[in-house]
């Protein structure tokens, strides 16, 4: 069975994986380099090489048996992220509450792994809708976003906008593949709308600091040294690069130490900056590359539930991709939402790899009736 299951690998999606994964050690490693941070590169390594094996022992578990446990799941994901916001139970960095501490210098995410739990959870509740042309009612709507929007809530008392966002693809990719009709559609999007017109009216409802994100956004000219300075680095650093790039450690901007955070949130600005628009293109090829397979893998699914489940995992890394890039490209607001594969941090890379041994272990028994 283990061979039968290792031959249905999907072994050139983790040849795209680890080519990009290799690309973000060499970046961090030249981004980091007249840092403080430098050595970054050697802990990255370490959660791929981490996040690998766990692919591969994600890959050997049925998922139908994620399926069963996903209400025990679910409610252990409730009590992780109400427990973080505990004083002397989560730790405070930068006036945020999003990790525990678990000694010894490690420290616990949980909104990331919930991302995991949500997708499962997601595909559960659906199981025996979706792909049977059925329709569903404004009930099964409501308890769909209600999965969804719970733990959202949460995450976004800690405060932390960009994981929050990163819930709503599993939603959106749930509520069409388990048949939503367009009319629900619109009419929930024109609620969204609403609400969010109405939020960014009332600013003083948001967080200074997120209100400032958004004005920079729109604006960010009118603080370039203040708010706007993230946005307006990053669009210097990605235009310097021109068509071949400054080269490897010779990035301007990420070497004289303007870009901010160049080895997570802004990691593709520092890139153009060193490989210009041939290395970008590269990158975002292989991003391509990457989504495609994750399609493919969903549309040869053996059931509607494994289908749910890559085309979520599909969502997550779609949106982040496209919201970490267009944010360093000045076309959408600073969030500090990571891009997949590419992006520092344990958290990241280990979600990421899990998601992809799930795809792996629908693949690997898609002629299993």
């Amino acid at each position: 069975m283990a061979r039968r299951g290792f031959r249905d690998f999907d072994w050139t999606l983790l040849a795209f994986v680890l080519v990009l994964s290799v690309i973000s050690v060499l970046e961090i490693r030249s981004a980091t380099a007249m840092t403080k941070f430098h050595g970054f590169e050697v802990k990255q390594l370490l959660f791929l090489l981490v996040g690998i094996g766990l692919m591969f022992a994600m890959s050997m578990v049925d998922y139908h048996r994620l399926l069963d446990v996903a209400n025990i799941a679910y409610g252990a994901s409730l009590f992780s992220l109400v427990a973080v916001l505990i004083p002397h139970v989560g730790q405070k960095v930068l006036g945020a509450r999003r990790w525990i501490n678990l000694g010894g210098g490690a420290h616990f995410q949980p909104s990331e792994w919930v991302k995991l739990v949500l997708i499962v959870a997601m595909a559960r509740f659906l199981w025996g809708r979706a792909g049977e042309g059925k329709e569903l009612s404004w009930k099964d709507v409501g308890k769909a976003c209600a999965l969804v929007l719970v733990p959202m809530a949460l995450v976004l008392k800690q405060p932390d906008l960009g994981t929050s966002l990163t819930y709503l693809p599993v939603l959106v990719a749930g509520l069409f593949l388990g048949g939503m009709r367009l009319k629900q559609a619109g009419i929930i999007v024109l609620g969204l709308v609403v609400v969010l017109g109405i939020g960014y009216g009332a600013g003083k409802r948001l967080k200074p600091y997120q209100q400032k994100r958004i004005d920079a956004f729109l604006n960010p000219d009118s603080d370039p040294k203040g708010s706007g300075y993230q946005i307006k680095q990053s669009l210097i650093a990605v235009g310097s690069g021109g068509v071949w790039g400054q080269g490897t450690n010779k990035g301007s901007q990420t070497q004289g130490d303007f870009l901010p955070i160049p080895y997570t949130d802004f990691i593709f600005a520092a890139f153009c900056e060193e490989h210009g628009f041939v290395g970008a293109t590269f990158v975002l090829l292989l991003y391509f590359l990457i989504l495609v397979r994750l399609v493919q893998n969903a549309q040869t699914a053996s059931d509607p539930p494994g289908t749910l489940l890559i085309m979520g995992i599909t969502g997550v890394m779609l949106f982040q991709i496209a919201i970490n890039i267009g944010m360093c490209i000045g076309l959408m607001p600073v969030t500090g939402i990571p891009l997949p594969l590419m992006s520092y941090g344990g958290s990241s890379i280990i979600f990421t790899f899990l998601s992809l041994g799930i795809v792996m272990n629908v693949r690997m028994r898609r002629f299993v009736n």
